[in-house]
C-alpha cells in the first residue's frame, strides 16, 4: 500500500476539549494556505512525561492550542483515565522525583522549589518557598538529608530538624585575613599604638569566630577563599556531604567580538540591536579548571589535569606546522606565535551547567567514589576520570581519541550501585555501545554489534539496564534492556518509532513516548519485562488523520562511492505507473548529524505535508540520510571531515541517479530543497555539481563556515586559523562563480544561529559576479526556526513556484 488512511489511535482516555484553533480541514487536495497554517489544527505532542512518586499516575504535558502555554495532564495507567490540572490541582501535583536509597523520601522540584515526601504517610513538605530558581536535588548518603542547589550553591535540609542550610559559602576574592602589611603599613602599625590595638582586636573576634565554629555545627560554614581571578562554572555535591567539586574558568576571559542581529520590526519602532554568538576563532571557548573542596576540614585542592593520557600531545601538529610556516612567509609572526601549541590541551568538563547540563560529574550513591568527563577543547579527545582523595589528583578510567572530532552524543555515564563500578558509553568499535569498568580493572563491552546504543537507563535495583537501539534496522528504534553484567539485548517494545522511556518507582513498569510518521508522540505504559501496552493519549486531530498521507517507503539507494547503502524515504503516487519522464524533487534534512529516516514522527512534519503536495502536483520526493547523518556509526558521522558538503553531495547525486533509473524520474527536471544544513547542502549542490538540479531553494542557509560557531563548525573543520583549505573547501560562497541554475534563498533576518548575513553576503556576490537567476526572501520577525505561519506560507509559496517554473516544465527537446 503506498498510501495509509490515519484514523485516531485507540484511546483509553479522553482528553478536555482544545481551545478554539482556526478553522483547517483538507476536503479532497492539499494545498498550501492548509498545510503551513498553524499547526495546532494537526494535533499535538505529548511531552515530558514523569511518574507521581507513588508511581500510581503519570503526568505529561500538552501545548494548549492558540498559544505558547503548556497544560500539564495526569493519567492513570491502569484505566487510562486522564485529567487536564487546573492551577489549584497544579499545586498541589509532583514534579520529577528522586529517592533516597531505601525509598522513604521522594523529593522533586515543583514551580522552581524543593519538596519532600514520606512515601510511608504521603505527608508532603515544602523545603523552599523563594523566587530562585532550585535544581538538581539529592538524599545524602545516609539519608538523614536532602540536598539541593539554587544556582551554583548547594544547600542541605535535614529532615529531622527541617532546617536548611548552605553547605558552603563561595567567595571569589582574596582572603581579607590573609593579607599582608606591605613595608608602609609595617611602619603604620610600629608608629601607631592604636591601628595595632584596632588590628588585636579584629583578629581576636576572627579566632573567636573560628573555635565558635568548630564546637558547635548549627553555624553557618566558614567561607571559602577562592580568588578573584576565576568563576564559578558548575559545582556538584557529594551525597555523603563531604565534597564539593567546583568547575572554574578564567574570569575576564575574553570570548571575542560577537556580530550583532538587527529587529527590524519592533514594538519601539526603532531598530533594536542584539548582540549574537561568536563566529568560530574569534577566540576559543574558555578553558575550564577543576578545584576539589574539603567541607569537612576546610581545605582546596586543584585536581590537575597534566596527568592525562595525551594531554601534552598535539593532534593538530601537521596542520598546525603547515599554518605556522604560511604565517612566517607572510611575514606574520605574531600571528603564527598565537598558533603555538599549549603545553598542556585546555579541557571543558562534558555536559556541564555552562553548556545546558550537569552530566559530566558523578558522583557514587553513596559519595565515596567522584567520575568527571573532560573533553579537550581541541575535540579530539574525551577522558573519564575518578579521583583519588588521598592525593587529591585524577586518575584516568578510560580515554577516548577521534582523529576527526570526538561525537556531541553518546557520552553518557554513571556508577554502579555497587558504587565501585563505572557504566559509560562509547564510539571506540565504530557504534555508540554500553561498557562497564570497577576502578581497578579492565573494562568490559555490555553491547557489541552494527548498530547504536543510547538512552541508557540503570533499574533502581541495580539489575538491569534499560536502552534505545536500532538493532533491527538503522530507522527502527525500541527500548531493550539486558543483564546489567552483560548478556544478550532483550527488546521489549515493539513501535519501531520509540523517542523516549521512563522506568515506574518500582521498576514494574515502562512509560514511553513513541510516535509514527504522521503521528505525532503518543505516551503508552507497559510491563517493564515486555508484553503488550495500553495506549494512554491520542492527541492528533481528526481533520490531520483523516487525510490519506502518503506513507514514506523506506528504500536503499546503493552509494557509488564505495559507502554502502544510503537510507532514504521516497514519496510517490499511489499505485505509482511506470513513466518514461517525470520531475522530482530532493528534499534535504539539517542539522547534519541528524536522522529523518526513520519510522517515528518528524521534526519536519510542514516539509513531510509540503512533500505530499509535489507528489499530487505530479513529482516524486526523495528524503536522504546522507553521510554526516546520525544513526549510522561512528564512519558515517565524520565523512565529512574537512570537506563538509563533498560526501554528502555525492550521496545526493547517488539518490537522483536512482531516481532516474527506478522511477522515470526525467535527470533534467529535478529540483532540490532544505533548510539550515538543508540550505547549505543546497547550495553544495547547485553550486558545485552546476546543471544537475534544475532548480534549488536554500533555507537559512550557512554559506561561509567562518561565520559560524566554535561549538558545532570547528568539530568538523578545525579551528579555520589552522585548517584555511578545509573552510574554503566547505563553504558554498568560495563556489559562488559556479551559479548557473535557478538559486531562491530565503532567510529569518533576527536568526541568531546562522545569520542572515551568510545570505546575504552570497547574494552580494553573486550581483559582482553578475550572475542571473538568483533571488532572496529576508523574513523580519522570524529567527532560525520559523514560528509565524504567514512567514511558513509564503517561504514555501515560493518554493512551490519556483519548483514549478524551473523544474515541473518538459525541457525543450525532451
Amino acid at each position: 500500500m503506498r498510501r495509509v488512511l490515519l484514523a485516531g489511535l485507540i484511546a483509553f482516555c479522553v482528553l478536555p476539549a482544545a481551545a478554539a484553533t482556526p478553522s483547517v480541514a483538507i476536503t479532497g487536495s492539499l494545498d498550501m494556505e492548509t498545510i503551513m497554517a498553524n499547526p495546532d489544527w494537526i494535533g499535538q505532542s505529548v511531552e515530558t512525561p514523569y511518574w507521581s512518586v507513588d508511581g500510581r499516575s503519570l503526568y505529561y504535558s500538552v501545548k494548549r492550542d492558540g498559544g505558547p502555554v503548556r497544560d500539564l495532564y495526569r493519567v492513570d495507567p491502569a484505566s487510562g483515565n486522564s485529567v487536564k490540572l487546573d492551577p489549584a490541582a497544579m499545586a498541589r501535583a509532583d514534579g520529577p522525583a528522586v529517592f533516597d536509597r531505601t525509598h522513604q523520601h521522594a523529593a522533586f522540584i515543583l514551580h522552581g522549589d524543593v519538596f519532600v515526601v514520606d512515601l510511608a504517610s504521603g505527608r508532603r513538605q515544602q523545603v523552599t518557598r523563594t523566587p530562585q530558581e532550585k535544581s538538581s536535588p539529592q538524599f545524602s548518603a545516609d539519608g538523614r538529608a536532602l540536598q539541593y542547589r539554587d544556582g551554583n550553591d548547594w544547600y542541605s535540609y535535614d529532615l529531622t530538624s527541617g532546617v536548611a542550610a548552605p553547605v558552603a559559602v563561595l567567595n571569589f576574592a582574596d582572603d581579607p585575613q590573609a593579607k599582608q602589611p606591605d613595608q608602609l603599613g609595617d611602619l603604620q602599625l610600629g608608629l601607631f599604638k592604636t591601628l595595632r590595638e584596632i588590628k588585636a582586636d579584629k583578629q581576636a573576634l576572627h579566632d573567636e569566630d573560628k573555635v565558635l565554629d568548630a564546637a558547635d555545627p548549627g553555624r553557618a560554614p566558614a567561607p571559602f577563599w577562592l580568588g578573584d581571578k576565576s568563576r564559578v562554572v558548575d559545582t556538584e555535591l557529594s551525597p555523603d556531604g563531604r565534597w564539593l567539586l567546583l568547575v572554574t574558568a578564567p574570569k575576564d576571559y575574553a570570548k571575542g567580538e560577537a556580530p550583532q542581529v538587527n529587529h527590524y520590526v519592533t514594538d519601539s519602532g526603532y531598530t533594536e540591536p542584539q548582540k549574537a554568538r561568536t563566529y568560530v576563532g574569534h577566540n576559543d571557548p574558555a578553558p575550564q579548571s577543576l578545584l576539589l573542596l574539603d567541607l569537612r576540614n576546610h581545605q582546596q585542592y586543584p585536581l590537575k589535569t597534566d596527568t592525562l593520557p595525551g594531554i601534552k600531545d598535539d593532534p593538530l601538529k601537521a596542520l598546525r606546522s603547515q599554518a605556522v610556516a604560511a604565517l612566517d612567509k607572510a611575514g606574520k609572526q605574531d600571528e603564527a606565535k598565537a598558533l603555538k601549541a599549549p603545553d598542556v590541551r585546555p579541557v571543558r568538563i562534558v555536559a556541564n551547567a555552562e553548556d545546558g547540563g550537569g552530566g559530566g560529574i558523578v558522583w557514587s550513591d553513596d559519595g565515596s567514589h567522584l567520575a568527571i568527563q573532560l573533553r579537550a577543547i581541541d575535540n579530539k579527545d574525551r577522558w573519564i576520570t575518578s579521583v583519588d582523595f588521598a592525593r587529591h589528583a585524577l586518575v584516568n578510567q578510560q580515554r577516548l581519541t577521534d582523529n576527526a572530532w570526538i561525537n556531541w552524543n553518546f557520552n553518557d555515564f554513571g556508577w554502579l550501585k555497587d558504587n565501585h563500578t563505572l557504566w559509560y558509553m562509547s564510539e571506540e568499535t565504530g557504534y555508540s555501545q554500553l561498557y562497564s569498568k570497577p576502578l581497578d580493572g579492565g573494562a568490559r563491552a555490555l553491547t557489541s554489534g552494527k548498530f547504536e546504543v543510547s538512552h541508557p537507563l540503570l533499574s533502581d535495583d541495580g539489575k538491569w539496564f534499560y536502552v534505545r537501539t536500532n538493532q533491527v534496522a538503522p530507522y527502527s528504534y525500541d527500548v531493550y534492556r539486558l543483564p546489567v553484567g552483560g548478556g544478550a539485548l532483550s527488546r521489549i517494545t515493539h513501535y519501531q518509532g520509540m523517542d523516549d522511556f521512563k522506568l515506574s518507582p518500582d521498576g514494574s513498569q515502562l512509560a514511553v513516548l513513541h510516535s509514527a510518521p504522521y503521528v505525532f508522540p503518543q505516551l503508552a505504559v507497559q510491563s517493564s519485562a515486555g508484553g503488550d501496552p495500553r495506549e494512554l493519549t491520542s492527541t492528533m486531530k481528526a481533520a490531520y488523520t483523516a487525510h490519506a498521507w502518503i506513507a514514506p517507503k523506506i528504500v536503499e539507494v546503493p552509494s557509488s562511492h564505495g559507502a554502502g547503502v544510503i537510507y532514504a524515504k521516497y514519496y510517490g503516487p499511489a499505485n505509482e505507473a511506470a513513466a518514461a519522464s517525470r520531475p522530482a524533487v530532493l528534499f534535504v534534512h539539517g542539522a547534519g548529524y541528524l536522522q529523518d529516516v526513520t519510522l517515528s514522527s518528524t521534526y519536519y512534519f510542514r516539509e513531510q505535508m509540503f512533500n505530499n503536495l509535489l507528489v499530487q502536483q505530479g513529482y516524486v520526493v526523495l528524503d536522504m540520510d546522507y553521510r554526516a547523518s546520525e544513526g549510522y556509526g561512528r564512519a558515517w558521522r565524520t565523512a565529512i571531515y574537512e570537506h563538509m558538503g563533498h560526501p554528502e553531495l555525492e550521496d545526493l547525486l547517488d539518490g537522483k541517479a536512482w531516481l532516474v533509473k527506478n522511477h522515470g524520474v526525467d535527470p533534467e527536471r529535478v529540483g532540490i530543497y532544505g533548510g539550515s544544513y538543508g540550505g547549505f547542502m543546497t547550495e553544495m549542490a547547485i553550486l558545485r555539481a552546476p546543471g544537475e538540479f534544475a532548480a534549488g531553494a536554500a533555507l537559512r542557509a550557512p554559506s561561509d563556515w567562518t561565520s559560524y560557531n566554535h561549538e558545532y563548525t570547528a568539530n568538523i573543520l578545525n579551528d579555520p586559523q589552522l585548517d584555511p583549505e578545509a573552510y574554503k573547501t566547505s563553504s558554498p560562497i568560495e563556489f559562488a562563480n559556479n551559479l548557473r541554475d535557478p538559486l531562491l534563498i530565503e532567510h529569518g533576518l533576527i536568526d541568531d544561529n546562522v545569520m542572515a548575513s551568510d545570505s546575504i553576503r552570497l547574494y552580494q556576490r553573486f550581483i559582482e559576479l553578475h550572475k542571473q537567476n538568483f533571488w532572496i526572501s529576508l523574513y523580519p520577525l522570524e529567527r532560525h526556526g520559523f514560528e509565524h505561519p504567514d512567514s511558513w506560507y509564503d517561504e514555501y509559496r515560493r518554493i512551490d513556484e519556483l519548483f514549478n517554473t524551473y523544474v515541473k516544465p518538459e525541457k525543450s527537446g525532451n
